[in-house]
């Protein structure tokens, strides 16, 4: 998207992230009704996460099926608004 390469179900130190821009630092999780259950463990989770500079953008599942062009555009708008710190030299997280 926009010249960026997101990769699928990315490993981030001991956590799987739904898919994950390197550049960007951009986590991009989808949530159905399983994550009803995790909300303190998603919690703790993203901010350990984010303690390694990543950012998170969420949807749920459901969007995804029925206004996919408007996921879309909130990803195009999130780059906009944020690849400046895409050339940073902050470290890959592990």
């Amino acid at each position: 998207m926009k010249g960026y390469q997101f990769s699928r179900q990315r490993p981030i130190d001991k956590y799987i992230v739904d898919f994950y821009c390197s550049k960007l630092k951009l986590a991009i999780e989808i949530y159905g009704i399983t994550h009803d259950y995790k909300l303190e463990e998603d919690a703790k989770r993203q901010m350990i996460l984010e303690s390694f500079g990543v950012s998170f953008l969420r949807f749920q599942d459901r969007d995804i099926k029925q206004n996919l062009e408007g996921v879309l555009i909130s990803i195009e708008k999130w780059i906009d608004e944020n690849e400046v710190g895409a050339c940073s030299t902050t470290p890959e997280p592990p």
